[in-house]
C-alpha cells in the first residue's frame, strides 16, 4: 500500500501513550466534524488500511482510527484475550478521549469488536457500519469435520508423549510442526501467545447478539468475499433488527479498499 497521508498522528499523556486496558494504544485522528466516527480495522491489519476513507472523509467528520493491541504500533496484550478484552480496550480508549457515543465503522475482525460493543453498551454507539464483519461461525464441511477429527487424534497421541521423559523433546517438535500443518495463514503466522489469542477470538460465536443491536445498522459485502462469506452478511441483515445490506458485485473481503469512493458514498448517504 502507498503510505498514508497522516494529518494528526498524536499520543496523550506525558509518556506519549494512550493507556486502555493496560496496553499502550496507537491512535490516529484527523478532520474537525462535529460528527464523531470511530474507525475498527480487521485482524493482521492496522489504522493505515483506511487511509483512503480517512481522507475523503476528514473534511466533514472528526475521524479516530486505532490499531488493535497486537496491531500496528500498538502494544500486546498482557494474557490471551477474547473480543470482550478487545471490545473494553475500545470502550477504555473512547471514553478517555471523550469520543463516545459515535458511529462506527468497523471491517472483519474489528466487526467482531464493534457487535459486542453495540450490543452490551448500546449507549456508546449512534449508527454501525461493518464490511465484510466476522463473528459468525461457518459451518464444517464434511472434509473440515474429518480433518478436525484427525488432528484432534494427532495431536492427543502427541501430547501424551511429551510427558515421557526419554521422547518428550521430540513429540513437543511433533506437536508444532502438526498445529503449523492444520493451522490456518493467520494462525500459523503467530507467536505462541497470540495463537492462544486468534483461538479465543475464532471460536466465539457472536449470533446471540445480534437481536440485541439497537443502532441502525449499514453491512457492506463483497459478493465474492471468501474470508467472510456474503451468507454471513445476509444472516446479519436478517438478525440485526434495524439492518440494511449492500453489496459490492464482484468483489472480495477488501471490497471497502478496493472500491473507497463508493463505500465513502453510500456511508456518508448512512450517516445522516
Amino acid at each position: 500500500m502507498r503510505k498514508p497521508h497522516i494529518i494528526n498522528r498524536w499520543r496523550i499523556r506525558e509518556d506519549k501513550a494512550l493507556r486502555a486496558k493496560g496496553v499502550e494504544i496507537h491512535v490516529e485522528q484527523r478532520g474537525t466534524g462535529d460528527r464523531r466516527v470511530l474507525l475498527l480495522h480487521g485482524w493482521g491489519c492496522s489504522c493505515r488500511h483506511f487511509d483512503p476513507i480517512l481522507r475523503d472523509m476528514e473534511k466533514d467528520y472528526c475521524l479516530t482510527a486505532l490499531d488493535f493491541p497486537a496491531h500496528g504500533e500498538s502494544g500486546r496484550p498482557p494474557e490471551p484475550w477474547g473480543v470482550r478484552e478487545f471490545a473494553e480496550c475500545v470502550r477504555d480508549a473512547a471514553e478517555q478521549m471523550g469520543f463516545a457515543p459515535c458511529d462506527i465503522i468497523a471491517h472483519s475482525f474489528g466487526g467482531r469488536v464493534a457487535l459486542y460493543m453495540a450490543a452490551n453498551w448500546p449507549e456508546m454507539v449512534n449508527r454501525l457500519v461493518i464490511t465484510g464483519g466476522a463473528g459468525l461461525k461457518k459451518p464444517q464441511t464434511e472434509e473440515q469435520r474429518k480433518k478436525s477429527a484427525e488432528y484432534r487424534k494427532k495431536k492427543a497421541r502427541l501430547q501424551a508423549l511429551t510427558r515421557l521423559p526419554l521422547i518428550g523433546g521430540a513429540a513437543d517438535k511433533g506437536l508444532r510442526a502438526l498445529r503449523e500443518k492444520y493451522g490456518s495463514p493467520d494462525y500459523n503466522a503467530l507467536d505462541d501467545e497470540m495463537k492462544k489469542t486468534f483461538v479465543k477470538v475464532i471460536s466465539e460465536d457472536l449470533s446471540p447478539l445480534l437481536p440485541k443491536v439497537q443502532a441502525p445498522t449499514l453491512l457492506i459485502w463483497g459478493e465474492n468475499d471468501t474470508e467472510t462469506p456474503l451468507w454471513m452478511g445476509q444472516a446479519m441483515e436478517q438478525a440485526i433488527p434495524d439492518a440494511g445490506l449492500v453489496i459490492f458485485e464482484g468483489d472480495d473481503h477488501f471490497a471497502y479498499l478496493h472500491q473507497w469512493p463508493r463505500f465513502t458514498k453510500v456511508v456518508r448517504a448512512f450517516l445522516v
